[in-house]
């Protein structure tokens, strides 16, 4: 008797081990997104948000002959369901402003010192097409991709800083994916990249009980005067953060030419990637 209680016991101590050794069930996208929906304060809190607002300030590098400059400005970022942006970068010398209309997106930059000099530029469909990404990701928060056409898979188990994540591939086509890499404990985002872009999110602000990045570093890839690759850095740093504002269509709508203005200019379409968040990647 004494024998068989022993081999029992044995026998239940390998069991309870082969428990704790087997791997654990893999998670689906939707898993995945449900636990960094959670963690960012709920779906039925994000699922209601129509837009949203930030106001910060904007640290980056300009490419110029000479090499990289850096340049500094209060940025002011507009996102509004179903689908426009607006970005406003105003320095000492020009205020930047890039709009999106859901297929229709611009660009147009002005001269602080006189307002009535600016330029204005049509972009072109691969712009719109990042734009209405972008767009998408800061409106959304990973839910909800399918019903645009794209796709959210799990590539897998990766390592960030040290630490273990899954990493997960939201497809909005063949050229436009945001790699996220999220805790597989908690849901927290870690890390995005995608084509040409790396971003990290530091810091916290809670805006009726959701969580958003109080500032975002993303790391460029480009070219410099000569061609050569070169990586520059730029961070946005935000100093408030609003939800639910109501924004007039002409915020986002193509500006309109006035009928006789000579300084101001129509520009060919502009393919090069414009400043934006991925959010909330």
């Amino acid at each position: 008797m004494k024998q068989t209680a022993l081999l029992i016991r044995l026998l239940l101590v390998v069991f309870a081990v082969s428990r704790t050794a087997a791997p654990a069930v893999a998670e689906t996208a939707d898993e995945i997104i449900a636990k960094a929906r959670a963690y960012r304060g709920g779906d039925a809190a994000l699922s209601a948000v129509e837009s949203v607002h930030f106001t910060g300030v904007l640290e980056t590098q300009k490419v110029t002959p000479t090499g990289l400059v850096p340049q500094k400005a209060n940025v002011e970022i507009f996102f509004q369901k179903p689908c426009k942006q607006r970005i406003v970068a105003t320095s000492a010398e020009t205020i930047e402003t890039t709009g999106l209309d859901d297929y229709v997106a611009w660009q147009r930059e002005q001269d602080r010192a006189d307002p009535t000099r600016w330029q204005l530029s049509v972009l072109g469909p691969e712009m719109i097409k990042w734009l209405r990404a972008t767009a998408w990701e800061n409106l959304n928060f990973f839910k909800g991709i399918g019903q645009q056409g794209g796709t959210a898979k799990v590539v897998g188990p990766a390592t960030v800083d040290g630490c273990a994540s899954i990493k997960v591939a939201f497809a909005h086509d063949a050229t436009i994916v945001f790699y996220r890499y999220f805790d597989p404990a908690t849901g927290r985002l870690l890390f995005t990249e995608t084509r040409d872009r790396a971003i990290k999110e530091e810091g916290e602000i809670l805006v009726n009980g959701l969580r958003f990045p109080r500032k975002e570093i993303q790391t460029m890839k480009g070219l410099d005067a000569t061609g050569k690759p070169i990586e520059r850095t730029l961070v946005m740093t935000f100093d408030k953060i609003s939800l639910n504002e109501t924004f007039p269509e002409s915020d986002f709508e193509l500006p309109v030419l006035p009928p006789t203005r000579p300084s101001a200019t129509v520009k060919p379409p502009d393919l090069q990637p414009a400043v934006a968040p991925a959010a909330v990647k």
